[in-house]
């Protein structure tokens, strides 16, 4: 029994899962958005797909086919840091969900609600704001502390 639960317990430690999903507007019109994701060293490639509810905005499996409305507005690439990167162009007003999968032996997916009128600017301070709302605080109260003496 305690061999079938060690085994068990590795199998989940060593599975993929999504740290952060991070997301910004390039220009006006065009949505950036970063996934985040751990997997184990010695792993086998990893395949990363950004989706709206069942359709496929895009993928780097090979063996999916992205949904045709997306296919001149959408690209996903890996980049290094293990990081799924979504290039969406042309993102209409309103609330969408985009839900990014990384796939491997298994699978793990985080699903953000973005607003257009809410993106902020694509730079490195406004993706660290965004969710690093420890560090903002930081921030503001260390002017502060500082004055008094």
């Amino acid at each position: 029994m305690f061999f079938f639960t060690t085994i068990l317990l590795f199998g989940f430690a060593s599975t993929q899962k999504v740290i952060q999903l991070t997301y910004c507007s390039i220009d006006e019109h065009h949505l950036r958005m970063d996934c985040k994701y751990a997997v184990p060293a010695e792993s086998p490639e990893v395949f990363c797909k950004y989706t709206q509810r069942e359709r496929l905005l895009d993928t780097t499996n090979p063996d999916e086919e992205q949904h045709a409305p997306f296919k001149n507005r959408a690209k996903v690439r890996i980049f290094p840091g293990n990081i799924c990167r979504l290039l969406y162009k042309n993102l209409p007003s309103g609330k969408f969900n985009f839900t990014c999968n990384i796939k491997q032996d298994g699978s793990a997916s985080k699903t953000s609600l973005v607003e257009k009128r809410l993106l902020l600017p694509c730079s490195a301070w406004s993706v660290l704001l965004q969710n690093c709302s420890g560090l903002l605080l930081t921030l503001m109260t260390l002017p502060m502390l500082l004055e008094i003496h």
